[in-house]
């Protein structure tokens, strides 16, 4: 009884203190680990199941320990906090995910960890536990590892071998960002540990088509989080770092995090977190830059560099950009209509399909479901459009722009979806 009590108090000091990390979303593998016996990653995927602040809840998300022997200033588990510590071994973990599953609470697990000794040891204790669940109980559900910079590279292949997703934190948007709050974390060391990883990844493909059968590695690519507003960094500095990664690295995603004030904080740090709506618009702007052919330097649009938190940004853009309008729909190229606001890419599909047999009026649109109020006044159709009159009315962003009212919690996905970015 008295085990079982450490155990509860520690899981509850340990999953509070994962809830800040944000990089948890979305398998992404396509099929369950051969020989497994326990555990899919394949149908619906993992996290699809979020608490009312927007966290994942659906995978077991945990840290092995909140001690940590760095000061990251914005960080509740940094050093010099007074937070409650615990610490979990390696088998605790893999019982808790077991039984977590076997009740059907989770799917998979999600692991991170505060820094303890260096390093190596730490990384090699989250390969740990994810190498018991995989061999001693052939446990096939997904597996998201944080990644520690500056560990051995035979820990990362490691690591890579047993879990489905890698991802390595970037913590802040710029490497000023990282000076100012958290010195003892170098840019160039957590780059070099995304490129460790992309290679191994890269290396893996490479083998694949040449015929060969490697191990998987991180089947489920890698990913990293961003913490913003806890600097006065403004978004199109946050984007530029964003697509660096995705660039460079390859990364399947970037969440962005917003900053949430901490006891005992820094004198550097805001008291209030950013308002959410910052977050959405920074999801939002992602989506452009990496489905929509988008520039990172056409995002932001406002003076102060930081999205309008009023309007989507592809709207922004299309009020600046007026000369671009408006857009025929029977005409335009694909690129052209993704730049309508209101149209997403699975609409822009649907009217490039459509218009081969017969030319679209305004009545089509409203049945494919675009964002009409947002489209009507950008777009030419076969047939008379009114709201094209508005195009260069000085107050076209007040006549479309939507009422303020409260985000649900899959927003940008389900905006993506219905192509109304």
């Amino acid at each position: 009884m008295k085990e079982q009590r450490s155990v509860d108090r520690k899981l509850a000091i340990l999953a509070d203190a994962a809830k800040y990390d944000a990089s948890c979303a979305s398998s992404g593998s396509k099929s369950t680990r051969k020989g497994s016996k326990i555990g899919s990653t394949e149908g619906m995927g993992i996290c699809h199941s979020y608490t009312p602040d927007g966290r994942c809840v659906s995978l077991l998300k945990i840290l092995l320990t909140n001690y940590c022997i760095y000061d990251c200033q914005y960080c509740v588990n940094r050093v010099t906090s007074d937070t409650p510590r615990a610490r979990f071994s390696v088998s605790e973990v893999v019982d808790l995910t077991m039984e977590f599953y076997k009740r059907n609470y989770i799917e998979g697990l999600f692991l991170s960890s505060g820094i303890i000794q260096n390093s190596d040891y730490t990384m090699e204790q989250l390969t740990l536990v994810a190498k018991t669940l995989r061999t001693d109980h052939r446990f096939g559900g997904y597996i998201h590892l944080k990644t520690i910079p500056g560990a051995a590279e035979e820990l990362i292949t490691e690591a890579g071998l047993w879990a489905d997703r890698l991802s390595v934190n970037i913590e802040l948007p710029t490497e000023l960002d990282l000076k100012q709050l958290a010195p003892e974390k170098k840019k160039p060391q957590i780059v070099t540990a995304m490129s460790g990883i992309k290679e191994k990844i890269d290396e893996t493909k490479e083998d694949r088509k040449s015929g060969m059968k490697p191990p998987k590695f991180a089947p489920a690519g890698q990913s990293t989080q961003m913490i913003v507003g806890a600097t006065e960094t403004p978004d199109d500095e946050i984007l530029k770092t964003a697509d660096e990664l995705y660039t460079g690295q390859r990364l399947r995603r970037v969440y962005y995090s917003a900053y949430s004030p901490i006891p005992h904080a820094d004198a550097l740090l805001p008291g209030k977190s950013p308002p959410l709506i910052r977050e959405h618009r920074l999801y939002q702007a992602d989506w452009l830059l990496r489905f929509y052919g988008f520039d990172v330097n056409e995002i932001v649009v406002r003076e102060d560099r930081n999205l309008d938190l009023e309007i989507d940004p592809k709207l922004a853009w299309a009020l600046q950009q007026r000369d671009y309008f408006p857009v025929d729909v029977n005409t335009a190229s694909r690129e052209q209509l993704l730049r309508i606001p209101g149209i997403g890419a699975r609409n822009v599909k649907r009217i490039l399909s459509i218009r081969r047999h017969k030319k679209l009026r305004t009545d089509d649109l409203k049945k494919l479901r675009v964002a009409w109020k947002r489209a009507k006044s950008f777009v030419i159709t076969v047939d008379h459009n009114p709201a094209l009159a508005n195009l260069d009315r000085s107050d076209l962003k007040q006549l479309i722009a939507p009422k303020e009212r409260q985000l649900t919690l899959f927003e940008t996905f389900d905006a993506a979806l219905k192509g109304e970015l």
